[in-house]
């Protein structure tokens, strides 16, 4: 009799029976029609083209899927267009005043109604191109206007009674070739100053206008009385008038309303590289000073030229590796060319003289800095009028940073002043108190280069 030694196994399966990927399930397939599956390479196209339908049907499903969330959310309203208005040429920019819609055109200016965007008035006499425009209402139906053309030069018109009257070039020379370019402008929101930032061929400055308004308005008023009686005037001439009217040189009409000129107020340049100090004693650095009760930009100082040398040589020797890592470019100090200024109302922290007189709603005061300075400048406006303007005065308030001011912002009740600092640092000072509300830090290495209060 055979025994069997070893327990009864199943024998391993050979090659020829394992299954291949493209047959497993070759138990659902129908034994009649094992002769017509496909061959190769026509297995491996349906294969994938099935793959590329699954993969489509799932891109839809998922697309399906998020278009239904979309609908359950509160959809913002649709607002369509209501009017629209035919200009002259092409709309470069515009701002809206009173009930008035300026309109900067590459041919020059033009004024509509905002009840029923209907053209009031254009002006075209120079054919110029409109790049930027800037208005404020006075009242009594009369607007300014600040237009910057694609030469940089500075317009200031006045509207009144649906008509332009051409004031003055701010910036305008007789020689092109000194000629200044405007980089900004600002307005203030009643209209009583005006500033503009100009860049020359290596110097910019910014300039300070009083405008005269209660003037303009009084010598408004005058030349529409003289032109009202001119008409009642002219409805009583008789035939023989008229035509010794015709016969005359003199033209009928009386010539363009000439109006006050805007005062210039201030010239602001930037400030000037610290250097070496020149004093031979603490005692003339003392005299230099004013009354000590205000900060100022750090000129007088008694830190020699040599002293600062030393320093930097010891502060690279100590630091050699990590300025190589940084890969430190010499750089040179250049005067900024760009500031950033606002017009502030009357507070605690612009100390107005007695003899002068503050309005609420007027502002008394500009902050100015420049890319690149610490300080922030605050100068007053409510000053006496000088023969010759102060080209380079002192501010009557610093405010020092620790970091360099990237950009600023002013609340519209110009209580709050908001400083954005290039080390991420933003601070909320209350200008009537004189202290930060707040102080924010932005973790991440994060240039700020604009700010806004909401």
């Amino acid at each position: 009799a055979y025994i069997r030694k070893h327990p009864l196994d199943i024998p391993p399966p050979s090659e020829k029976d394992w299954l291949k990927n493209d047959e497993e399930d070759f138990f659902l397939q129908d034994p009649d029609r094992k002769r017509d599956a496909l061959s190769q390479p026509f297995r491996m196209v349906n294969k994938l083209v099935m793959m590329v339908f699954e993969n489509a049907m799932e891109i839809i499903e998922k697309r399906e899927m998020l278009r239904e969330a979309q609908k359950l959310k509160v959809q913002p309203t649709k607002f369509f267009p209501t009017a629209e208005f035919q200009v002259t040429g092409r709309a470069n920019c515009l701002t809206v005043s009173g009930k008035y819609i300026f309109v900067g055109l590459s041919v020059g200016l033009a004024a509509f109604k905002v009840s029923d965007c209907k053209e009031v008035c254009a002006w075209d006499a120079v054919k110029m191109e409109i790049c930027a425009i800037h208005a404020s209402d006075m009242g009594y139906e009369c607007h300014i206007l600040l237009a910057v053309d694609e030469m940089g030069l500075v317009w200031l018109f006045f509207f009144h009674k649906e008509s332009f009257l051409l004031i003055q070039i701010l910036n305008e020379t007789e020689d092109i070739s000194k000629r200044n370019t405007s980089v900004e402008v600002v307005l203030s929101p009643a209209g009583d100053y005006a500033g503009v930032l100009l860049q020359g061929n290596a110097k910019a400055w910014l300039e300070i206008y009083r405008l005269p308004k209660d003037s303009w308005l009084k010598e408004m008023a005058k030349n529409t009385g003289a032109a009202e009686a001119c008409r009642e005037k002219r409805s009583s001439w008789t035939s023989t008038d008229i035509f010794l009217l015709q016969e005359s040189p003199v033209p009928a009409n009386k010539a363009d309303t000439k109006l006050s000129l805007p005062v210039l107020l201030l010239q602001v340049k930037p400030p000037k590289p610290i250097t070496g100090s020149c004093f031979q004693s603490p005692l003339d650095a003392l005299k230099k000073v004013d009354d000590g009760s205000m900060l100022g930009l750090g000129y007088n100082h008694l830190i020699k030229d040599s002293q600062w040398e030393q320093q930097e040589a010891i502060f690279r020797s100590t630091y050699r590796e990590y300025l190589e890592a940084e890969g430190e470019r010499e750089s040179k100090e250049e005067i900024p060319r760009h500031a950033t200024f606002h017009f502030l109302l009357p507070s605690p922290i612009l100390q107005v003289g007695p003899e002068m007189k503050v309005q609420p709603d007027v502002p008394a005061g500009i902050s100015v800095h420049w890319d690149g300075s610490h300080n922030l400048c605050l100068y007053l406006l409510n000053r006496p009028l000088k023969e010759k303007v102060d080209s380079d005065p002192k501010p009557d308030v610093v405010w020092p940073c620790a970091a360099p001011i990237a950009c600023s912002a002013v609340s519209s009740c110009s209580r709050y002043l908001a400083l954005a600092c290039e080390d991420a640092t933003i601070t909320i000072w209350d200008k009537h108190l004189g202290y930060p509300l707040a102080v924010t830090a932005i973790l991440e290495e994060r240039l700020i280069r604009s700010i806004h209060f909401l």
